[in-house]
């Protein structure tokens, strides 16, 4: 056509040019790549653009080993600078590929050629290296960014904050959160982020800084706590005794009506094990018995917590029951279920039910661990069977298995109990070439025993059979500067001054209990107070909940002002070992039992107010320590200024403190006041153990209160706990002194059909038994005579 457009239009110049260019870009880049691929970069050309090394590194078709060394070749080389997208993708390619290693030496060029790359690739240098457990290196990319001038944004701190925790830099992460929160900005660290230092500081038992970081994020209005946030902070009050917190929180969940936040199976297991913790046990299992009937069924943690509460507090056969009702359920227990059950059947004097347990683990296929047969000697040498416990001691150290220090620590103190010093050394050493620890615990049973049968001079034997480690030497040095400081001459201020002032005496220990009760941490309003009408209650407690008995111990809360726990669960220790921090009282203790040991009530007490004066904190086996020989020795007035001191300095009331009260009342004839402290004790979540009813039974028993001691019998009997040798002893003693022959004669029948074996303290009331049935016998012949002559 004449005036028609061409077939053909021909390009411009320019747009031909380019589209020669690109065509050209490819074909070098598919020639250089199959080159780098073959024979490396020997045979490159070189100088290389670096958008043209840009997309090379691109390819696919290359190994990631092959782009880090042309990369490395092209920077360290030939000097080619490269652009912030050239470093952000050959770092990222080192990542994916898992190539860490080669990281630092990028970074290095990065920094040389004084380059920046984007905060995403920081990002993901952080999460690679966070995932691969290399936590140092992810706090030098801080460093390097901080050097650099980059902008940090959230989500780096994010990563920031996880890396310095599963490090262990918890004071650092806990600076750069606090610093974030008070900067004002609505950019804060995610729940993740503050859910793992959370749980760093938990494990680590720092409370003071849990509550401080705890505090900020309340405190900071763009923070909303998450659902495990709120477990975590629930089981961390709870474990720390502060149960008003705990169920405050949980209550604040339940109000919140959100979708994404309320309270789940873990957060009702927290609770539950804060009330076994604390003693509640009975709550627990209410709430236990409300979730298998609601959407939460229990699980295999709320089974193990149930039975690990219960047979802490000597509960036994309840803790049974619940454990066959586990495995009736279809969950397995794990041996930390039958490690508890076997160390509360142990305790409870089950000997035999506590072997069939250990049988039966076996027989299931359970693992056994190390703190199995720990239980299962230290058991069996709690309850007289000291042959079969050695026996199965140097069995388990021939095949060399499932034995440590803890282990000979047990067999150590077992020795000494018995006055074999000589057979507890060389064990000591022989634990020692072994390769264990010989810890401050072992070492303090080591010295009781020598100071007990009077051998201070075996020190020198001490110190060849531990040789390795200085644990030794500081405890003696302590000794020798401890002696220096009770020979120094001493302040007489305090002189004609009482030690434990106080006022009353020590048959006001009902209300010392009752005004200690009052400050417990999350004191609960009584049943009375707190429900006024049946009206009120229904409308606190949601009728749909998982549980309305948890929802009514949190409405029945009242402050959280205090952070103290009333009753301790677990019986105070003798020594704590918990490092350098606890050394001093650790030894204030090993030796007040030195001192009391041999009678030296004063020197004892001297020691207390020596150390108290530096400012050493008491703990609950001090004070027992002291009011056991207190009462003992009949110093009432004194006992009773210790007890008042721990009401004072909140020092939680464990079942010995509960079991010295109890000897004192029934030494000063006020036998009467047994049961009320009794029911006290209970209703403070409280429990009673074999010792605790055999004080009572005594108590009781002299009061001449025979029905309410026969009443207690029934009772230890019904609750799981066997009666032991002391226990028949004081039955048959009591019951004979108030002219109940027959039943006395039926105890020790019932001791010798249980198995229980004799000791010399049976011959002497068996010896007095005899005595007042010839009497009786002699009484009735008389009164036959006489009816006779008559």
């Amino acid at each position: 056509m004449r005036h028609g457009r061409p077939l053909f239009q021909a390009k411009p110049h320019s747009a031909a040019a380019a589209a020669a260019s690109e065509l050209g870009d490819i074909l070098l880049v598919a020639s250089l790549t199959k080159t780098l691929s073959q024979s490396g970069t020997r045979n490159l050309p070189h100088p290389l653009s670096d958008p043209l090394l840009l997309q090379i590194l691109r390819t696919q078709s290359l190994h990631p080993s092959k782009k880090l060394d042309f990369f490395k070749w092209s920077s360290l080389t030939h000097s080619v600078k490269h652009s912030p997208a050239t470093f952000s993708h050959i770092l990222r390619t080192a990542c994916r590929a898992g190539f860490l290693s080669e990281i630092p030496g990028l970074l290095n060029i990065m920094k040389q050629h004084a380059v920046i790359v984007d905060s995403g690739t920081f990002k993901s240098l952080l999460d690679a290296f966070i995932r691969a457990g290399k936590f140092d290196m992810a706090i030098e990319i801080l460093d390097i960014m901080q050097e650099l001038g980059a902008e940090l944004s959230t989500d780096m701190y994010n990563s920031v904050l996880v890396a310095l925790v599963r490090k262990g830099q918890l004071g650092l992460a806990m600076s750069i959160l606090v610093r974030l929160l008070e900067g004002g900005s609505s950019q804060v660290p995610s729940c993740i982020a503050c859910n793992e230092l959370l749980v760093g500081l938990r494990k680590g038992d720092m409370r003071v800084e849990f509550k401080q970081v705890f505090d900020k994020l309340r405190g900071n209005e763009w923070f909303e706590m998450d659902t495990w946030g709120y477990n975590i902070c629930i089981h961390a009050f709870g474990c720390w005794g502060n149960l008003g917190t705990s169920l405050s929180l949980f209550k604040e969940m339940k109000e919140l009506n959100s979708d994404s936040v309320f309270p789940d199976l873990s957060t009702y297991n927290s609770l539950i094990h804060v009330l076994c913790l604390v003693g509640k046990v009975d709550d627990s299992v209410t709430v236990w018995e409300e979730l298998k009937c609601s959407g939460h069924e229990p699980d295999a943690i709320t089974y193990r917590i149930l039975i690990q509460g219960c047979c802490k507090c000597y509960r036994i056969e309840e803790a049974t029951k619940i454990f066959s009702e586990m495995q009736n359920n279809g969950y397995n227990p794990d041996t930390v279920v039958y490690n508890s059950l076997m160390d509360g059947l142990f305790k409870a004097r089950k000997v035999n039910e506590g072997c069939q347990m250990f049988e039966r683990m076996v027989q299931y296929g359970v693992r056994a661990s190390t703190w199995t047969y720990n239980i299962l000697i230290d058991g069996l040498f709690r309850n007289a069977r000291a042959e079969a416990a050695y026996t199965l001691f140097c069995d388990l150290k021939k095949k060399g298995q499932f034995v440590d220090g803890v282990t000979y620590s047990i067999v150590v103190l077992q020795l000494c109990r018995e006055g074999l010093l000589e057979e507890a050394l060389e064990l000591v050493e022989e634990m020692e070439m072994r390769g264990f620890t010989v810890d401050l615990v072992t070492i303090s049973t080591l010295m009781i025993g020598l100071y007990k049968h009077s051998r201070w001079d075996w020190t020198d034997k001490l110190m060849k059979r531990i040789r390795d480690g200085n644990l030794l030497p500081s405890v003696l040095r302590w000794k020798v500067d401890m002696e220096a400081t009770m020979k120094a001459p001493q302040s007489k201020k305090k002189d004609l001054t009482p030690l434990f002032p106080s006022k009353g005496d020590f048959s006001d220990v009902l209300n010392l209990i009752s005004s200690a009760a009052s400050k417990m941490d999350g004191d609960l309003e009584s049943d009375d107070a707190g429900v006024k009408d049946d009206n009120n209650s229904s409308t606190d407690i949601d009728q749909w909940s998982s549980s309305p008995h948890m929802d009514h111990l949190a409405n029945q809360l009242k402050s959280t002002d205090h952070s103290s726990q009333l009753f301790s669960l677990s019986r105070g220790q003798r020594v704590q070992a918990k490092g350098e921090s606890t050394f001093d009282i650790d030894m204030v203790n090993t030796f007040l039992s030195l001192f009391l040991a041999k009678g030296k009530l004063s020197i004892a007490c001297k020691l207390f107010e020596i150390f108290s004066d530096t400012g050493a904190n008491p703990v609950s086996y001090t004070y027992n320590s002291i009011l056991s020989s207190f009462v003992k020795k009949g110093y009432f007035n004194e006992a009773w200024g210790v007890l008042s001191e721990m009401g004072e300095k909140v020092c939680p009331t464990d079942i010995a403190t509960y079991n010295m009260i109890i000897q004192g009342l029934g030494k000063m004839g006020r036998a009467d006041l047994a049961s009320s402290v009794l029911d006290k004790l209970m209703k403070q979540g409280g429990y009673l153990d074999v010792v605790m009813y055999n004080t009572l039974i005594n108590a009781l028993g002299k009061a001449n209160r025979i029905d309410e001691v026969n009443k207690l019998f029934k009772q230890m009997k019904s609750s799981g706990i066997n009666p032991d040798v002391v226990t028949f002893n004081t039955l048959i003693e009591v019951h004979s002194k108030a002219g109940r022959l027959k039943d006395a004669y039926k105890f020790l029948k019932m001791m010798l059909d249980s198995g229980c074996t004799p000791n010399h303290v049976t011959d002497t009331t068996l010896d007095f038994l005899g005595k007042e049935i010839e009497k009786s016998r002699y009484q009735k012949a008389s009164f036959v005579r006489n009816k006779d002559d008559s």
